[in-house]
This record gives structure tokens, sequence and C-alpha cells, in this order.
């Protein structure tokens, strides 16, 4: 699968890089392409081209928090999460994912 997604917490700092990582590891780990765009204290980070939204098979939203730029996802596969769902369980999510698509 080609994953992307946004990673965004109450306060933007640590919940939202853990998730960030913990998603994309999980994603390479399992044999994926994945990009994930932060949105913290200090901004958009890694944002998100539009050619990796054209070519997305679905769009992981880790977030705690209302996030932007949510319409540049109209007519893909959203999957909306809590950051420390994203945290304890990355694989998991990429996996149910995954089987949804290809079932």
């Amino acid at each position: 699968m080609n994953i992307i997604g946004i990673a965004a917490c109450t306060s933007g700092i640590a919940h939202t890089y853990i998730a960030k990582e913990k998603l994309t590891k999980a994603g390479i780990a399992l044999g994926h392409t994945i990009h994930i765009e932060t949105q913290g204290t200090i901004g958009i980070e890694d944002e998100l081209s539009a050619e990796q939204v054209k070519n997305a098979d679905v769009v992981i939203i880790a977030a705690d928090i209302k996030i932007s730029g949510k319409d540049r996802f109209n007519g893909k596969r959203v999957v909306e999460i809590p950051t420390d769902l994203a945290i304890k369980a990355p694989k998991q999510i990429i996996n149910k994912i995954d089987n949804e698509i290809n079932n």
C-alpha cells in the first residue's frame, strides 16, 4: 500500500512525533510506502505533496485535535485514530487497513 497521513496532538510535541515515528516504522516493516506529515507547535513539517496525496491508497490521520488541510483528501479512504492508538498498535492498524482494502 501507499500510505500517507498526518499526526497531531493537543500539545503538538511528543505524541505528534512519536505517532509519526511508530506509524512510519510499522509501515516500512510491513512493506508499505509511507509518509506522515506532522502538524505540531512549530507548524506543518514534512508536508504531503499533491503527488503523494494523488498516489495514496489510504490516509491515516492520527490526531487528537482538528487538523488543517483535510479537504485535500476528498475521495480518498481516510482512517482517523487517536495518537495513542497509533503509538500503541501501529502494525495492527496498518494490517487492519490492508485487510479491509484487499478483501
